[in-house]
């Protein structure tokens, strides 16, 4: 299916390893031109030239969504280097999983008021495109418990009515607002990796919970996130779209 992304323009942060780089690869693999940003100059450069190869415009940018004043600076300057924006992905996390002052601190700074002030500058640019598009990544773990307490899941759970918010206030200026919560994603680098890795028992405990046998892998996390950032879900708003192989037990009314 063509997703009518072609010469279309995207911001997405967190856009050099696992989902967020999945996300950015498959915009320019349907033609969509694609800013990026992360904390580190190497992986986003090598990852700003992966893309121009795919023959789309690419730009990158060094920002660390905690610092919200420089996060405001980046998405205004990286519209001003695509020339429009019909697209905002906002995929950064801390991933904080401990229950100290700092964790929950990085948590509220990056998941929260990152993705609060990264959208809410990049608003002005989606009003003037024909097809505005908002995806915010989340998690499952912010509609069902698993596990002890963890800024992570109450972060991106404090999301959820912003998004809904943003899909009803934005409907009449052509923009929509979604979000993609994923379950287990596996990639090389990424935290089920680590814990394979220095935990096996547990890791093989944490996989047999999927109904499906395996965890899932950025790439499919990224075809929701495409699809619900075209024009092919131009009537798609306001949804969270779970993206994890039947691992949750929630009935979704």
């Amino acid at each position: 299916m063509d997703l009518d992304l072609k010469d279309k323009n995207a911001i997405v942060t967190g856009g050099t390893r696992g989902i967020g780089r999945a996300i950015a690869e498959q915009l320019a693999d349907e033609g969509c031109n694609v800013a990026l940003c992360a904390r580190h100059r190497a992986t986003v450069d090598e990852t700003v030239a992966a893309l121009a190869g795919k023959g789309v415009k690419s730009w990158g940018g060094v920002a660390d969504l905690a610092d919200t004043k420089a996060l405001r600076a980046w998405v205004v300057e990286a519209a001003a280097a695509l020339g429009q924006l019909d697209i905002f992905v906002a995929n950064v996390s801390a991933l904080a999983q401990s229950m100290d002052d700092e964790s929950w601190r990085r948590s509220l700074e990056i998941d929260i008021m990152g993705t609060v002030a990264g959208i809410e500058v990049a608003i002005p640019h989606l009003e003037r495109s024909a097809a505005g598009a908002i995806v915010v990544v989340g998690t499952t773990g912010a509609i069902e418990i698993a596990g002890p307490p963890r800024p992570y899941a109450s972060a991106k759970a404090a999301l959820l009515p912003y998004v809904k918010a943003l899909a009803r206030n934005l409907a009449a200026k052509n923009i929509r607002a979604n979000m993609v919560s994923p379950g287990n994603v596996y990639f090389k680098g990424g935290v089920w990796n680590v814990l394979e890795k220095d935990n096996p028992d547990l890791f093989q405990t944490m996989v047999s919970r999927n109904p499906m046998g395996r965890m899932g892998t950025p790439t499919e996390v990224a075809n929701a996130v495409v699809f619900l950032a075209s024009p092919r879900a131009s009537f798609i708003s306001g949804t969270n779209l779970i993206v994890d192989g039947a691992l949750t037990q929630r009935v979704q009314f």
